[in-house]
């Protein structure tokens, strides 16, 4: 029989293990969320907001993996490497219908785009160059985000409506927003999407015209990309995730507030390492729109989605009410006071 000593040994040692086991489940959820480019995206930049997060290293803690576009997250999404990630209307219905995560929900907005009033980017040409109206475009040359991105999609959907179809009437190269006017310069391209930054540098404004706007694309105002996250994830760290929202819906609104505008930019400034001059139109009416609550225009990403059925560009379109969870968003949202 044992001794009384060992079976208190024994039950300490169990206790402690127990403790050890609490303790471990007590630490810091990490989210990984992703983002593709700055100003477009803004994630990072809120992170750089510590005083404003009341949750950061207490509940969860953050890790931002970077990615080309939205499109390339879907196997990270699908492997569980990934856990909160910015899609477009065309990559959530792919992550949908043609990877088979039909576990993915929509959760919140990440930006919209020709919101009445903000920002809606814009598909510039040479002054100089071959091409003056879309038609022009035949055998040339289309710099895209990302494939599957909501910017490739809309000049896809422009170019379609004129006849064009991508492979057959001309070619699409992925590259850096950043990069983009060099190369439309150096005739690499002849056709590229502005950012927020790029829309307003003088050199480009004088060099290059507008060939069309999102805007146009879609017919109107689109919900550019939502923040998405399968359900297994959020039924198991659905705390965290509502304190990840509270805490970036709470940076976000911190930065859109007049007051806090030079220190706002600023941060952004520091992210991109350039001078803060040239981003005075962030968190403006210049910006995108960015609903300080969180809440997505589901109606207008079922509309990008719908139309790019219409046009061949989506074979089997998903009902986006079917994949809905908005419920940690509003209740991120009305925490904040």
């Amino acid at each position: 029989m044992r001794s009384t000593k060992t079976l208190v040994l024994t039950a300490l040692a169990f206790a402690l293990v127990q403790i050890s086991g609490i303790a471990r489940s007590d630490e810091p959820v990490k989210l990984r969320v992703s983002w593709t480019v700055v100003p477009f995206e803004v994630e990072p930049v809120l992170f750089m907001t510590k005083d404003v997060m009341t949750h950061l290293g207490k509940s969860y803690t953050i890790e931002l993996p970077r990615f080309q576009a939205s499109s390339s997250m879907l196997t990270s999404l699908a492997s569980g490497d990934l856990d909160i990630a910015s899609l477009s209307a065309f990559t959530f219905n792919a992550a949908i219908r043609t990877a088979g995560m039909t576990d993915l929900r929509l959760i919140a907005d990440e930006y919209e785009d020709g919101v009445d009033g903000y920002f809606t980017g814009t598909f510039r040409v040479l002054k100089d160059g071959p091409v003056h109206k879309i038609e022009d475009m035949k055998g040339k040359v289309f710099a895209s985000f990302g494939l599957g991105s909501a910017s490739d999609m809309s000049a896809r959907l422009m170019l379609r409506r004129h006849g064009l179809e991508d492979k057959r009437d001309y070619q699409v190269i992925e590259a850096n927003g950043n990069n983009m006017p060099a190369m439309l310069y150096e005739h690499k391209v002849d056709l590229i999407n502005t950012t927020g930054f790029t829309s307003r540098d003088p050199e480009l404004i004088a060099k290059s015209d507008i060939l069309f706007t999102r805007r146009e694309a879609f017919g109107g105002p689109s919900q550019e990309t939502v923040w998405a996250a399968r359900s297994g994830f959020l039924a198991k760290n659905r705390a965290a995730v509502v304190d990840y929202l509270e805490d970036t819906l709470r940076a976000l609104n911190w930065c859109l507030d007049p007051k806090n505008h030079d220190a706002a930019v600023a941060l952004v400034a520091a992210f991109a390492k350039a001078p803060a001059e040239r981003f005075q139109w962030m968190f403006t009416g210049g910006d995108e729109y960015r609903d300080p609550k969180g809440m997505p225009k589901v109606e207008n990403f079922q509309h990008a989605i719908d139309v790019e059925h219409d046009m061949g560009l989506i074979a089997n379109p998903v009902d986006v009410k079917q994949y809905l969870d908005l419920s940690l968003v509003e209740e991120a949202a009305a925490r904040l006071k």
